[in-house]
């Protein structure tokens, strides 16, 4: 379990290198993206601890939010945090009028 943690969370590290990168590059969208994954990526690390996994997105959050938000391991902003990221990575993804935004001079 800890070896499959060890490894899920260098990938959320790595994720979330390459989220910095495309923002740096105002690949915004794609930015987004990739800082959701680096957070599910994070996410399936800890639940890796206790044998969990999902394939489904919902799946991870929920049990996240039940064995160790309300446990009080982590905080209820972290839950929000989250819950944020997702939504805005779904818009990001799918909204086309993000897509067509004037970029800001």
């Amino acid at each position: 379990m800890f070896e499959l943690s060890d490894y899920r969370m260098k990938r959320a590290r790595e994720t979330l290198a390459d989220a910095k990168s495309l923002l740096e590059r105002d690949r915004v969208e794609s930015s987004i993206n990739r800082s959701y994954y680096a957070i599910f990526h994070a996410l399936r690390a800890v639940t890796a601890l206790d044998g969990f996994d999902s394939s489904k997105h919902s799946g991870i959050i929920a049990h996240f939010n039940q064995m160790y938000v309300k446990a009080g391991i982590f905080d209820k902003e972290i839950s929000k945090l989250i819950r944020i990221a997702f939504s805005t990575r779904e818009k990001a993804d799918y909204d086309d009028k993000i897509a067509r935004r004037k970029p800001t001079p």
